[in-house]
């Protein structure tokens, strides 16, 4: 089972971003999805999950802005990210929970900086 996320990069903020996970080895439609973030000196924490019926919850510092979706027949869950802020700088991480185990995907640097 492998995860590989894509998409981060260096913007300025108020721009967007659109990240993406790829899963291998398993499918995600049975399976719960998330995005989560882990700021230099801080802990990983969780920006927003999707239910395999689609339900979302998100983090209150990213509602309004990031929006996370599932595309189960690629195989792939995206993080679409609006209005970004300097706050947003972190590694973001893609996760896969199922009833037995959690796979984390390595992660992709979003930095934004004017």
């Amino acid at each position: 089972v492998q995860l590989v996320e894509s998409g981060g990069g260096l913007v300025q903020p108020g721009e967007s971003l659109r990240l993406s996970c790829a899963a291998s080895g398993i499918d995600i439609s049975r399976n719960y999805m998330g995005w989560y973030r882990q700021a230099p000196g801080k802990e990983r924490d969780l920006v927003a999950t999707i239910t395999t019926d689609g339900t979302t919850n998100y983090a209150d510092s990213v509602k309004g802005r990031f929006t996370i979706s599932r595309e189960n027949a690629r195989n792939t869950v995206s993080l679409q990210m609006n209005s970004l802020k300097a706050e947003d700088t972190a590694v973001y991480y893609c996760n896969l929970k199922s009833m037995l185990f959690q796979v984390w995907g390595q992660g992709t640097r979003v930095t934004v900086s004017s």
